[in-house]
Formats: C-alpha cells, structure tokens, sequence
C-alpha cells in the first residue's frame, strides 16, 4: 500500500459574512491541526461562481470577499507560517484535475447528491452545470495535494463520500494506488451550529435574518443582543443532557457555549442547570464576546492593509502550487496525455 503524508485540505466560499458557525464548526478545528498535521486552507472561490451573480455579487464583491474570507481565517488562528492559506483559482491544477475527475464520476453519483437538489431547489433546469459539478470539483481540490484527511460538517459528508469513490475508480480504471481515500474529520461539540431564530435550520449566511446568525464582523453589542433575542422555548434548561433532547433551540445554544467554553455539554449543564434562559443567556453573551471581539479587531486590522492579505495569497499559491503541479503531472502520465 501507498503511504501518504498526513496532510489536511479544507476551505470556505467567499460569499457573505462568515459567522459562528463557520468558526465553531471549522475554524477552531483548523487551527489546532496546524500543530499535528501539514494543512492547506484555501478560499474556494471557483465555487462561489457556481451560484447566480446575484449571489455572489460580480468581480469587485468577490474580489472583496476573497479578502475578507482569508483575513478572518488569519484573525481566528490560521498561521501563514504554519499552513498554507490561498485562493484556490490561483492554483490551476484544481480545475485541471476536475475535468479528468469528470471523466472518472459518473452521472448516477451526482444524481444522488442532497446538497445540489437543496440548493437548485424546484428550478434546476435553471442551475448552473457548475453547481451540478460542484462534488467532483470539491474531489479535485482535496486530491490535488493528496489530502488524507478533511475536517467536514455533516452537510459534506456526502460529498466527501464522493470523493473517496472517485479515488478509488481512478485508482481502479489505471490500475494504481495514486490517490488516498481520504478520510473525514468531524471533531468537536459543535460540529453543526443551528439558527438563532430556528433551531431546527442550520446557521447560515444565506438566512434573511441577520439575526440568525453571529458574523465575524459583528460589534460586541450585536453578538450580545442576538443572542439575548435568540429563541428559546417556556421550560428552564435541565440538568441532563437528555433534558434537551426535542428541546432544538436549548441543545443549540448549550452547544454553543460547550463549543466557545471548551467544555461538554454536562458540564455545561451541571453549572446551568434548573436556571431559567435569562441567566444563562446573559453567560453566553460574555462569554460570546470574549472569544469573538478579538477576532473581530484582528479581522479589521487586517483588512485595513489588503496588500499584507494579497501578499499572504500569492505566496500561499506558490506553496500550494508547489504541492499541485508535480501531481498533476503524474496524473497526465497515468492518464496517457504524456509519456
């Protein structure tokens, strides 16, 4: 068997405000396997065009939010030195590896994946053949730089299932063991953050309302008062982790401060327990405050000099390209297009 070096892909389209959820359910984990594994994390910005203009906003927004998406990744841990942070248009070999990996999937696999169905709603005549092929490019940006492992929510899953399949078909067709069947990693007790308004939605940027989510961008008084406005139902939180069981909103903001507290979700409830939502509410907001406010200042100061951020792309495509150029030569060669 082929060994590979451990090494981490992830990223994050920049399209709207990145919010607490991103941070809880991706960021925080990020930054940790900085320390224990080789990490790439790249702004997926060929996937945000797989969306209607309207979505992303034309060139001058999306060059904006690429910026915007790499300073917060930089504000919330994300070492330059550590890992390699750039955006993934500037390194060819992704689009390149996606149209072999095309060749490679087959229709009935992307047939069955929830998110584009999700997503295209009842006019997927009307969606983009990018959005369709979203999945297969999402394989290519992991196996291009033989990802071993992906820190995923569960809203990835499946696509990550899809791209161990792709793996293992052109490993199969070409008789080779070239590419890894990557695996995921789910860590954390707040994998999948759900809506302040809504505990049965996952948090989301798209939500018309600003107050479902906390952003990155957000003042100290804007995260306080969302989530003193956060929804909550009639019962006092319980003692047990059972006691939230049918209870979305109570499980979702317990998750929350477990998630920004470090701490489990007992433990949480043993301090909290048998107290009414005001009190605890008000806990949460400070403890909101304490983790975010600094992300928050370091977003802006970053911002405040987008050559630094420009400077941190190029050199992050260099490094990646560096990874992405030598492997894709070799998947030329087993594919037959050089010798």
């Amino acid at each position: 068997m082929t060994q590979f070096t451990p090494r981490v892909l992830s990223g994050m389209q920049p399209t709207g405000n990145l919010h607490l959820g991103n941070y809880l359910g991706a960021m925080v984990n990020w930054v940790k396997m900085q320390d224990t594994h080789e990490t790439l994390y790249c702004v997926v910005d060929l996937h945000a065009i797989t969306q209607p203009t309207a979505v992303w906003g034309g060139p001058q927004v999306l060059r904006k939010s690429i910026r915007e998406v790499a300073a917060a990744y930089m504000a919330a841990g994300i070492d330059p030195k550590k890992s390699v942070l750039f955006n993934q248009s500037r390194v060819h070999e992704h689009a390149e590896l996606a149209w072999i990996f095309n060749c490679v999937a087959r229709i009935g696999w992307l047939d069955r994946m929830t998110q584009f169905k999700e997503k295209a709603g009842k006019d997927k005549e009307k969606a983009s053949v990018g959005l369709y092929d979203y999945p297969v490019l999402m394989a290519a940006d992991i196996l291009i730089y033989h990802a071993t492992h992906v820190p995923v929510g569960e809203d990835q899953k499946q696509h990550l299932e899809l791209c161990r399949d792709i793996a293992i078909k052109f490993n199969n067709d070409f008789e080779t063991e070239f590419f890894p069947v990557t695996e995921p990693v789910i860590m954390g007790p707040a994998t999948r953050v759900m809506s302040l308004r809504d505990g049965t939605k996952k948090m989301s940027k798209s939500d018309a309302s600003d107050l479902s989510r906390i952003n990155l961008t957000d003042s100290a008084d804007d995260i306080a008062k969302k989530i003193r406005k956060a929804k909550t139902d009639a019962d006092g939180l319980p003692s047990e982790a059972g006691g939230l069981k049918g209870r979305p909103e109570a499980d979702n903001l317990v998750g929350i401060f477990a998630a920004l507290a470090g701490e489990t979700v007992e433990a949480v409830l043993q301090q909290f327990g048998g107290a009414q939502f005001s009190g605890f509410k008000n806990a949460l907001a400070d403890l909101a405050v304490a983790k975010l406010s600094p992300i928050n200042s370091r977003m802006n100061q970053l911002l405040a000099d987008p050559g630094y951020v420009e400077s941190v792309l190029a050199d992050g495509a260099e490094r990646a390209s560096a990874i992405a150029a030598p492997i894709m030569r070799d998947v030329k060669k087993i594919v037959g297009f050089t010798a």
